[in-house]
């Protein structure tokens, strides 16, 4: 794997003035963002040297040539998540959107005081706070479904708070935190019998298995460009066509209408409805260009990879004395994911210690307060792999992490 990240100009960026060398870097931070190959760059720069005009409205064949760039993107990310249609793409800034956008539009239009949503204690606050403004602005019950402590997996005990007053069943894919796969096909089905919907949140799914948004049963799924190796700032929302038909606008104003009067207006077609303003047509371009190349590396690939990682990661980490895993310790069903604590260390001081020997980890709450809370650990250090990381950057990091207590002044013998 180790001849990828020769596709990444960061890993071996200096600039001019030698003041920026990452060539060391050990970067174990792809949870919260993927590096970019040079094949994402330069098809963006391609975009904006020779087809850089406003798609969509205008009648002159740059513009036209735009349009192509953008559509063709949508109907790459179509295929990525084998969506029927490119028309159910719409495209957003990040999933932060794309579930705001799912919450203001299906959500308000379908749930009523009394109503159901159903979410998981381990969720992002991205799949918290817009389901919160529904259950506050509808006078809606928001359930939670917990995960055991120690597998951190959704025992299927819980399954039972999904019930036919359930109108909205919100999921997260794989947690950002704990790395969990949850079972999707399973709950979609358990959701669709209630009469309810299954939404989606695939931020950290999408880079490292394959996503078949059909065979997860799925009603709306929501990614993120920047996660895939893409630009920051682009995203996608895929939703059964029929729904986004019947669904009213997120935003109002330029490119999303079909005409408007001094008193009324009528919206474009699906997906153009929920594309307001001037679209981020180049960064579409690039989170294609990403996914081209991951699926050129293979998915495959990426998930062996990503475990065995992990697994090497986590049975070196036990070795280590006051060391805590938290979640679960197979390495295997984890995404590449590994959350860590260290006994008297604060995980603020993790990554400040171990940035000082060029090694980029994450701390805190993650984004995922309720889950923190819920398991007695405000903060986490996390450690997030990918297909461009090796074995040697898995075996320095425990170096490091082994003099932790050292570091901070504790006298382990």
């Amino acid at each position: 794997m180790n001849k990828f990240r020769n596709d990444f100009p960061l890993f071996k960026a200096i600039d001019e003035k030698n003041s920026v060398d990452n060539s060391g870097l050990v970067y174990l931070d792809t949870a919260a963002t993927a590096q970019r190959p040079y094949i994402v760059l330069n098809a963006m720069t391609h975009f904006y040297a020779t087809q850089n005009a406003n798609p969509l409205r205008g009648l002159y064949s740059l513009s036209e040539r735009a349009t192509k760039a953008y559509e063709d993107a949508r109907e790459t990310v179509a295929k990525f998540i084998n969506a029927p249609s490119a028309k159910e793409i719409i495209f957003t800034r990040n999933t932060s959107e794309g579930l705001n956008l799912i919450a203001n539009t299906y959500g308000i239009a379908h749930v009523n005081a009394g109503d159901e949503i159903v979410i998981s204690i381990m969720e992002h606050h991205s799949n918290i706070l817009p389901w919160q403004y529904i259950r506050d602005t509808k006078g809606a019950v928001l359930k939670f479904m917990y995960v055991d402590k120690e597998t951190g997996e959704i025992p299927e005990s819980e399954y039972a708070k999904i019930t036919p007053k359930t109108k909205i069943v919100s999921l997260t894919h794989v947690s950002n935190v704990l790395g969990t796969t949850n079972p999707i096909k399973k709950i979609a089905e358990i959701a669709h019998k209630n009469g309810a919907v299954m939404v989606v949140d695939g931020a950290q799914s999408t880079p490292h298995i394959k996503v078949d948004v059909q065979d997860l049963g799925a009603d709306f799924f929501a990614m993120s460009g920047h996660k895939l190796c893409g630009p920051m700032g682009i995203g996608a929302v895929w939703g059964r066509l029929e729904l986004l038909e019947a669904m009213p606008p997120f935003l109002r104003g330029g490119e999303m209408i079909e005409y408007v009067t001094e008193e009324s207006a009528t919206w474009a077609e699906v997906p153009h409805k929920f594309e307001a303003g001037t679209v981020s047509a180049g960064d579409a371009v690039g989170m294609a260009a990403a996914i081209r190349y991951i699926q050129s590396v293979g998915l495959d690939t990426i998930t062996e990879h990503d475990n065995a990682l992990a697994v090497r990661l986590i049975e070196g980490m036990k070795k280590i004395p006051h060391v805590n895993i938290i979640g679960n310790k197979d390495g295997t069903k984890r995404c590449g994911i590994v959350t860590f604590t260290v006994d008297g260390v604060h995980p603020h001081d993790i990554a400040t210690l171990l940035s000082e020997e060029n090694i980029a980890i994450r701390a805190g709450h993650h984004c995922a307060q309720p889950l923190g809370a819920y398991l007695g650990e405000p903060a986490t250090a996390r450690a997030s792999l990918y297909f461009y990381n090796t074995e040697e950057e898995i075996d320095a990091l425990l170096e490091n992490v082994a003099k932790l207590r050292k570091w901070s002044g504790f006298s382990d013998r």
